[in-house]
């Protein structure tokens, strides 16, 4: 199976991505985390991302706030799949990270989840992933199953409560 790698812009991201991490984890993908910096770190950030495909990522996500360079300088070095999450900042509650995100250059497309939304990136990555993974496929179907289980419960619970 192919992993999923992390990149946050800051440790500071943790947060957003451990929702990621976790939900990679039930669905036993193999991922990597690391901390690279489209601004502090970029030759960092580019040599992981121009070896990525060898060493056997199949899909990256990339985590930053504010300005949030860090998904798009990572996709400018591969042609794998990146995910970005746009992380919730302290001046404009994320936006400025959602715009950066989403607004890439025609030829350097990246897949954008909403703010803080690491479990929605773990899921995209998975679904990707799951094309050639039939097992992982099942999981996910599990998974959906499950979900679909626990909202009709709370459905049940509130008509019995009114």
């Amino acid at each position: 199976m192919k992993k999923i790698g992390i990149v946050m812009g800051s440790d500071s991201d943790l947060p957003v991505i451990q929702k990621a991490t976790d939900l990679l984890k039930k669905l036993e993908i193999p991922f990597e985390v690391h901390v690279y910096s489209a601004h502090r770190t970029p030759e960092q950030a580019r040599a992981f991302a121009v070896s990525a495909r060898e060493n056997g990522f199949g899909v990256l996500i990339a985590a930053a706030g504010m300005a949030a360079h860090l998904a798009g300088a990572i996709a400018a070095n591969t042609t794998l799949p990146v995910i970005g999450i746009p992380c919730k900042g302290p001046v404009l509650d994320g936006m400025d990270a959602l715009l950066s995100t989403v607004q890439m250059p025609s030829g350097i497309p990246v897949a954008t989840v909403g703010i803080n939304n690491g479990a929605n990136a773990a899921l995209l990555a998975a679904e990707i992933l799951s094309i050639e993974d039939p097992a992982l496929a099942n999981r996910l179907q599990q998974k959906r199953t499950q979900d679909t289980a626990a909202v009709l419960e709370k459905d049940a619970g509130i008509a019995a409560r009114l």
